[in-house]
C-alpha cells in the first residue's frame, strides 16, 4: 500500500490538496459546508509532498491535486466531487463515511 491510499484510509475524509489551488479551496470548502472536518494534506507544503504527488499521478489523478478520499475510497477530483454533489450523493456519501451525522 502506498502512502497516499495509507492516508486515504486513516480518517473519513481526506484530502490531498496545494495551498494555492483555487479548485482544492473550493473543494475543501464544499466539504467543509457539509459539516465535515476533512484530513487537508497541503502537499506543497509537506516534507513528503513529491512522493505523495508521484502517486496521485500514478493512481490517475491529473492533474494530482485535488484528490479526495471518502470512507477509505478514492473518490477522484473537483469534478467527480462536484459530480456527486450535483446528483445529490454527496452528502449521503459522508454520512455513510461517518464524516457527518446528518
Amino acid at each position: 500500500m502506498g502512502m497516499v491510499t495509507k492516508l486515504g484510509s486513516e480518517n473519513p475524509v481526506v484530502i490531498f490538496s496545494k495551498s494555492n489551488c483555487g479548485m482544492c479551496h473550493t473543494i475543501k470548502t464544499l466539504i467543509n459546508n457539509f459539516g465535515a472536518n476533512p484530513k487537508v494534506y497541503e502537499i506543497d507544503q509537506h516534507q513528503d509532498g513529491q512522493k505523495m504527488e508521484r502517486e496521485l499521478l500514478h493512481l490517475g489523478q491529473e492533474p494530482s491535486v485535488p484528490t479526495v478520499f471518502i470512507g477509505k475510497e478514492m473518490i477522484g477530483g473537483s469534478d467527480e466531487v462536484i459530480g456527486l454533489n450535483v446528483k445529490g450523493e454527496l452528502k449521503p456519501l459522508l454520512i455513510r463515511a461517518k464524516a457527518i451525522w446528518i
